[in-house]
């Protein structure tokens, strides 16, 4: 599970994807199965999380790896290219952006 740290030493990545919500499922499924299967046995990976909002037209995907560089080299791979290729097939958009965390807040 994805722990949100100032302070942490992590490269956080937002990736967003667009689609139908006719579509949402097949997409949900190949991201766990990417997830599953590839990503989180990628060196440098730490955690990672999906959101799918409530029409079912956009997934949010939380990720955090070790370093930048580790992130990617992972999507540098030939199955990483090759599964993006298929996640593209399935949506409208998809852009994963790096950023890193600025404050977090708790209740209290």
């Amino acid at each position: 599970m994805p722990k949100i740290v100032k302070s942490a030493p992590v490269q956080t990545v937002i990736t967003t994807f667009e689609m139908t919500p006719g579509t949402c499922q097949d997409l949900l499924e190949a991201l766990t199965d990417a997830y599953a299967e590839f990503i989180s046995k990628q060196p440098g990976f730490i955690a990672a999380g999906l959101h799918v909002n409530d029409a079912q037209t956009r997934i949010a995907n939380y990720s955090q790896w070790r370093r930048r560089e580790d992130f990617l080299a992972m999507l540098r791979t030939a199955e990483m290219r090759e599964r993006n290729r298929r996640l593209n097939e399935m949506c409208k958009s998809f852009e994963p952006v790096m950023y890193e965390v600025a404050e977090t807040f708790d209740a209290g």
